[in-house]
């Protein structure tokens, strides 16, 4: 959800005067929980699974306006016409046919911000179905009492979120017995039909590398990480990861079937050339709510991947532009100037 409503508040903001740290927290939180309720109840509602897009178009509809300060009436016409247009596109097909799509997400903030100056000029949408109908009113009574926000994940690996649990669970099993790729004969991956269905052979793409499972288990298994040099360029052909893609197995688990898509487990088996099989047991992907991870890991994680393309001091800078927004160090318009520069080359 944040790939689209911290953009979308990036770009309100530029016709705004300048919003302290509390006031962009509120605005991204706001957004979060429009958001993801939106999609609890589209997936609560309908027969296939869609893509973000379509409920991130309705948390950047609540973001601008209540930064444009809409009416009631003027918020709930933006929801509806934000719902009717935002991407229903379907996961399942960006799944089988990995591409440059992913998940809709610029297409549901560019309605979102549609839809809320469209309301604002006086323009009708029809009532947003995952909010107002009758099926789905369980899903927003407690808002602003509980916070979907707290359910929400960071990603450890630059992979679909599907691929997670698998790759947490090679980890583990490697580290907890001190494991190089060189001890594994093989990989047996249970998970969830959908996990099942990601890219299994060697990419080409990056887009296709980020919605992998052996292959990114396999970068894993050999790296001990999986970074931005492992699904681009000349990480695509690895001839190791390449040589363990061969010794990967996926299976389909009614287990991990029931538990989707509040959870998205897995369990892994690796046997090793001397015999042994080790057992990861049941393994909730890091980052979620079930296994949060620490704002360390979460800082080094950003300074991992920006570092290379920004360079160490930018990185520190919007690093510290983000941190100071919580503690009132710093206001919008401080991050906004470090993120709008030209990378230099």
């Amino acid at each position: 959800m944040g790939v689209a409503i911290i953009p979308a508040l990036l770009a309100l903001a530029e016709q705004r005067d300048d919003i302290d740290g509390d006031a962009a927290l509120t605005l991204i939180t706001l957004g979060y929980e429009i958001a993801g309720r939106a999609g609890l109840a589209l997936h609560a509602t309908a027969c296939d699974y869609h893509t973000s897009g379509a409920w991130n178009a309705l948390g950047v509809a609540a973001v601008a306006a209540r930064m444009r300060g809409l009416s009631p009436d003027q918020f709930r016409q933006a929801l509806g016409i934000a719902e009717y247009h935002g991407p229903r596109s379907q996961m399942m097909r960006e799944i089988a046919s990995p591409t440059m799509l992913h998940d809709g997400s610029g297409w549901g903030a560019m309605v979102g911000i549609s839809s809320a100056i469209l309301a604002e000029q006086g323009f009708t949408g029809a009532p947003a179905i995952t909010v107002e109908a009758a099926e789905v009113a369980d899903i927003w009574a407690d808002l602003g009492g509980r916070w979907v926000m707290t359910d929400q994940y960071v990603k450890p690996y630059p992979i679909c979120r599907w691929a997670h649990a698998p790759i947490d669970g090679v980890r583990e099993v490697m580290l907890a017995n001190s494991l190089t790729h060189d001890d594994i004969a093989g990989i047996r991956i249970n998970t969830f039909h959908e996990g099942v269905c990601l890219f299994q052979g060697v990419p080409e793409t990056t887009s296709v590398a980020q919605y992998s499972l052996s292959f990114a288990v396999a970068a894993q298994a050999v790296h001990g990480r999986i970074g931005l040099e492992h699904v681009s360029g000349a990480g695509l052909c690895d001839a190791q990861v390449l040589a363990m893609i061969d010794r990967i197995s996926v299976a389909e688990s009614d287990a991990h079937n029931a538990s989707f898509p509040n959870t998205r487990d897995a369990d892994v088996q690796i046997t090793l050339h001397d015999g042994r099989v080790l057992d990861s047991g049941l393994v909730h992907a890091r980052g979620g709510s079930e296994r949060p991870m620490p704002e360390a890991d979460i800082i080094t994680k950003f300074e991992e991947f920006a570092g290379p393309v920004l360079g160490a001091a930018r990185t520190t800078a919007i690093r510290d532009a983000v941190l100071g927004l919580a503690d009132g160090s710093s206001c919008l318009a401080d991050l906004r100037a470090h993120l709008y520069d030209p990378v230099e080359s």
